[in-house]
């Protein structure tokens, strides 16, 4: 799977996809695939406050669990239900149904282009 290059990347492997003031963040196929068979997601409750930088969720899989990084500051407006049901959605389709959470922001931090997170990772 490629990487979406109309996306933003952090260096902890998520993708931010901006619509207006709403942020959709998920993680990489590259971190997908080096976490592994994800078994269990742990998402923040609709309606918190994330800071950015901070942890808000736990990606849990068969080799290792991931934490999951708030890459804006703002409000949880929805969660992916299907990926806490579904783990694995993360692995078969990161950059679509694998997606994890959705948070309304005022201000965009700095974050990477594709081509700085495809150098970032070696691709």
């Amino acid at each position: 799977m490629s990487e979406p290059t109309e996306r933003k990347y952090t260096k902890e492997h998520e993708w931010i996809d901006v619509e207006g003031d709403i942020a959709t963040v998920g993680i990489t196929a590259y971190a997908a695939d080096k976490l592994g068979d994800v078994v269990f997601v742990d998402l923040p409750t609709v309606g918190s406050t994330v800071a950015e930088g901070r942890v808000v969720g736990e990606i849990e899989s068969t080799k290792s669990v991931g934490e999951l990084f708030a890459p804006v500051n703002g409000t949880v407006l929805e969660i992916n239900d299907a990926v806490v049901a579904t783990p694995e959605l993360v692995n078969s389709d990161p950059f679509g149904d694998g997606w994890l959470i959705k948070v309304t922001f005022t201000e965009l931090p700095a974050l990477l282009t594709y081509a700085e997170y495809s150098a970032l990772v070696g691709e």
